[in-house]
Formats: structure tokens, sequence, C-alpha cells
């Protein structure tokens, strides 16, 4: 026979409303001494809620959705697991989808979401914006991640791409490179954008007026290495590489092993993203780190926020990622 709430509070000597106060953490509070109580009592029963009872109490599923464009790019696989994590400490249940950058997909994720009646969404958008119609439609709370235009009227959570592709510029050039040429992500992407101003804005703030070749490809191991061999076999000039991405930067560093170029002596590359994947190449990559717990942290706190007041402004935070020093700048 199932234990039920009312058998935990005849165990623990207290009420079964206060039992619930400390399950759903409120809206009462509850001394420590009978949190306590209750929760020996739960260990000692074996008590498990009723996850659908309390959904349909509380018009909840206590479910959260995270839709990624790409789960290959390790950047994006690292968030959706430190989400996950940040959802399971709070008690909610993630569901992820992949778009694989089709936007028709995306949007076929989003109707299966909200058709679950998740209670919010994280969102990377496969697009360079969201399909705010779609999203606005299924009156959920929503919070967008990465590529996240300010004017769509949600709570985003992002980070300074301009400004840290302008440090991760300027850090090659205190090694004395003159001309680092430019890997980017599609042209179309907000952020993408933002990296590729920051890799000018250091060069034009040093001097240099002559660019060196800038190449836009998608976020891939990849377009990473043909975007590099490309470069190497052109007479362009450069002596270096700011790469958009770890992916990218990860298949760039074969094409340069292939063509017989050294890394960092022949060619300094540094990259963005400052994923797990970057610390284990040969040599280890020099890489913005985004900050993966803390986007997460944030996102999830956001979302809840959100689940919680719906009706309140959306808000707009920018966290500040910092390069974390590798092999292939010349360090």
């Amino acid at each position: 026979m199932a234990v039920t709430r009312a058998d935990v509070a005849r165990r623990a000597g207290v009420s079964p409303a206060l039992v619930s106060y400390v399950l759903n953490s409120g809206p009462r509070p509850v001394s420590a001494a009978a949190r306590q109580r209750v929760l020996q009592a739960v260990e000692e029963l074996g008590y498990r809620p009723n996850r659908i009872a309390r959904a349909l109490r509380e018009n909840r599923t206590h479910s959260i959705a995270m839709l990624i464009p790409d789960h290959v790019n390790p950047h994006f696989a690292e968030l959706a697991q430190a989400v996950e994590n940040e959802a399971f400490l709070r008690d909610y249940m993630l569901l992820i989808g992949t778009a694989n950058n089709d936007i028709a997909r995306e949007r076929s994720y989003l109707r299966s979401f909200v058709d679950r009646q998740v209670d919010g969404l994280l969102l990377i958008s496969a697009a360079s914006s969201p399909d705010v119609e779609l999203i606005t439609e299924a009156r959920i709370p929503v919070v967008l991640l990465d590529r996240a235009p300010h004017n769509s009227g949600f709570s985003t959570v992002t980070i300074d791409n301009q400004r840290a592709a302008l440090e991760a510029v300027e850090h090659l050039l205190t090694h004395g490179r003159r001309a680092p040429a430019c890997i980017a992500g599609p042209r179309e992407l907000d952020a993408v954008e933002a990296r590729v101003v920051g890799w000018r804005q250091a060069l034009e703030g040093s001097g240099i007026t002559d660019l060196p070749p800038l190449v836009h490809t998608t976020f891939s191991r990849e377009a990473g290495y043909a975007a590099m061999k490309k470069l190497l076999q052109s007479p362009d000039t450069f002596d270096s590489v700011f790469i958009a991405s770890d992916a990218q930067a990860i298949g760039a560093m074969r094409a340069c092993d292939e063509l017989g170029r050294a890394i960092p002596d022949d060619v300094a590359l540094v990259a963005f993203d400052g994923t797990r994947a970057g610390a284990f190449t040969r040599p280890p990559l020099s890489s913005v780190e985004q900050g993966v717990p803390d986007i997460a942290r944030v996102a999830v706190q956001e979302l809840l926020e959100r689940i919680r007041n719906n009706g309140s402004p959306a808000r707009h935070q920018v966290l500040q990622p910092h390069l974390r020093i590798g092999g292939t700048c010349g360090c």
C-alpha cells in the first residue's frame, strides 16, 4: 500500500499541511526541528509525492524545456548539461530538443513542448531571431540565450561578445602578432557580428588599417578545417587567427597540422567558448571561456522567476566571460 502524506504527518507528529509546507518549500515557514522530523519520516517511510496530483493542484508540470540549435557543438552540449544540473537541484525535469539548425524542426519542437505543457522554455534559436509569434501564442515563460535580440520582448541571458572578442584579439597583439585573421560564424547571427566588431576594434585600436582576411562559415569542426585550409593556401597575409568557436578551432588546428604549420610559432590561435574539449587539444586551446555554469544558473533562475510571475518586465542580463590561456596563443 502506497505511503501517504498523512502517514508522514503521523510519523513526524505534525499536520499534513505542515508536511506540504516542507516538501513544497512554503508557502508558510517551518521550524528547523519540525522540518527535520518531516524529512526523517519521509526517509523512513519511503514516501514519494504524487507528481500528477501535485501538477493538477498547482496547474504546473514542474518541467521545463530547452531547445538548442546543435548538440554536436561542445558549447551547446555543455550548456545543456549545466542547465539540467540546475533544473535537477530545483526539482524540475528538463526536456531537451535539438533543432539541428533547422527552423522548421525548431518550430515543431516548440509546438511539442507546448503540447506537453512545460512550465517554461529556455531557447537558443537556430535562426538569428526566434519565431516570436509562435512563442507568444504559446503563453509560456521564455528566456532567450546566446542568440538573443533584446527587442524580442523576452528576458535574455547573454555574454558580452564584443568586449570578449576585443580582449582576445588584443591578447594576440601583445605577442607581437600584427595580422590576426578571423574565422567567424554565420553572418546573420547577432552574436557573430558582435565578435567580428570586437576583432575589428582591436585591430583599429592598434593602428592596423589594412584588415587581415575574414571568413564566415558555420560553427563546426569541418567548417573550421575547411576555412583554415583555404586561408593557408591563399595569398592572404596573416600570422594568427581569432576563431569564433572552439568547434571551428579544433578543425582549424587539424588543417594547420596537415599543412605543416606549427601552432603557435607559425600561426597563433585564440578561440571563443572555452569548452572542456579545447583543454585537451595539443597544444591546449587558448579560448574565451563563456562561463557555462554561470549562464545556466542565471538562466534557470530567471526562467523560474518568470514562471512564478510571468507578467513581470523582461530582463536582459549580460555576463562577462574571461580569456582562458592555453598554448595556442604563444604564452
